[in-house]
């Protein structure tokens, strides 16, 4: 089953909330100075936001199809 804009743009959104959760905790890791927790999780949510520029642009360019 291929995948559809929609679907593609639904799992964009997930990921937006996830990142924005895994920030959440990078963030808090940072303000407690657990330095090595807040730089993995700062990868991570880099990581995850190109995911989810990549999953965009899929979406995008599907739809234009």
């Amino acid at each position: 089953m291929a995948a559809t804009p929609a679907e593609l743009s639904s799992l964009a959104t997930a990921l937006d909330e996830l990142t924005r959760r895994v920030t959440v905790h990078a963030e808090a890791a940072d303000s407690s100075k657990d330095e090595e927790t807040a730089r993995e999780l700062f990868a991570i949510e880099r990581s995850l936001a190109s995911a989810n520029r990549r999953l965009s642009r899929l979406a995008l360019t599907l739809q234009r199809r």
